[in-house]
């Protein structure tokens, strides 16, 4: 909690400077209610979860603009779609999806917006495939990705995952069948999707990350364990502990990041997404000290990748909790693009109740004391 305490009192501190200095955002790009000024055709739903899970970590409270734009988003079934410029006009089905769905339910739920999230995690049941996972879009094939952030939504909404099934399949029994096997090359890692012709499995390795993070049933904040689990040698174990092992020993081969090549590109350059998901799949599993090699070489190199990207701030803020490294940069930057976020009362962890304790305790005591001094004058 202290690392929220000093994020929130540096953001209080800076926010004002920062915001005068940033660009002002085009209205024509994206309602002033949501962090960043892109287009958000594709992503808004998205960043602007990204930026409020993040801004709760830190221990900051949004502008009720930010949250009540997220849930104003929802559609009428439930479900989410990426962005709705026309949040009155009803919904096409069609556009509706799971991934966008699964971290709105996990924003809304940290920001008291329980009705929402209870429709949508009700959505989310509703679109379960057969085999107990979820495809992006409603009625494709299961893929790694989309079951690893339901998963995290399910859990944010109060729900027992293994009781969401569809003709006895569960989420996890959904992963297990993307994972590679051990024995063979990449074991333990797992597919986006297998080959929709051949029907092999071919390592990914944000796949294994959102899988192994959906594996250990958590979501996109991960607290920093108290202890380190050491990662377990080799391909073996649970289908959680498999997938680490391959995501620690690719990042340490890697130089502590992962690559990949870009649409219209055919060299490979390093991946930032993808580490940063990694570093909190692995916190995830209590494997801390395999995590902090990757967000070290995220704190050092992320500069241009994160500048005025919302969900790049958001996600590096996210790695650097789940590390137990300072969040105050990446969240100060990330506030500057969107409303104005508050700092909490100190009393959300309780130090403000207890310093108002003491300070009753201790003003008891000089009453008595006064109270004795004056009986023994008379």
């Amino acid at each position: 909690m202290h690392l929220r305490r000093t994020a929130a009192a540096a953001l209080a501190a800076f926010s004002t400077l920062l915001i005068a200095a940033s660009p002002s955002p085009s209205p024509a790009a994206a309602p002033a209610a949501l962090y960043g000024d892109a287009d958000p055709t594709y992503d808004g739903v998205w960043r602007q979860s990204y930026a409020l899970l993040a801004l709760h970590a830190a221990d900051m409270e949004p502008a009720g603009d930010a949250v009540k734009w997220l849930a104003g988003q929802q559609c009428a079934d439930g479900g989410f779609a990426s962005y709705r410029p026309d949040p009155t006009a009803p919904c096409d089905p069609g556009t509706e999806d799971t991934n966008a769905t699964a971290i709105a339910v996990q924003a809304l739920a940290v920001h008291g917006q329980d009705f929402a999230v209870k429709r949508a995690a009700e959505w989310l049941a509703k679109v379960q495939n057969r085999d107990g996972g979820w495809s992006y879009n409603p009625g494709g094939a299961s893929d790694a990705d989309s079951t690893g952030v339901v998963i995290g939504g399910l859990k944010a909404a109060g729900t027992d995952v293994k009781s969401v099934t569809t003709d006895g399949l569960s989420p996890y029994d959904a992963l297990r069948s993307l994972q590679l096997a051990c024995g063979k090359k990449d074991g333990g890692a797992f597919a986006y999707q297998p080959d929709p012709k051949s029907g092999d499995l071919a390592a990914n390795a944000k796949a294994t990350a959102d899988a192994v993070r959906g594996a250990e049933g958590a979501g996109l904040v991960v607290e920093a364990p108290g202890r380190d689990v050491p990662v377990r040698d080799g391909c073996g174990g649970s289908a959680s502990d498999a997938g680490a092992a391959w995501l620690a020993a690719r990042l340490t081969a890697g130089g502590g990041h992962f690559d990949a090549v870009t649409p219209g590109s055919d060299q490979k350059t390093p991946d930032f997404g993808t580490t940063a998901d990694a570093v909190i799949a692995l916190v995830a599993g209590g494997h801390l000290d395999a995590a902090k090699g990757a967000y070290n070489w995220l704190a050092a190199n992320s500069g241009a990748w994160a500048k005025d990207n919302p969900t790049a701030l958001a996600q590096l803020a996210l790695a650097a909790y789940a590390t137990g490294n300072p969040m105050r940069d990446h969240v100060t930057r990330l506030s500057a693009l969107g409303p104005v976020a508050q700092q909490k009362p100190e009393s959300s962890d309780g130090s403000s109740v207890w310093w108002i304790v003491g300070a009753c305790l201790v003003a008891g005591i000089g009453i008595g004391v006064l109270l004795a001094g004056r009986k023994h004058r008379l």
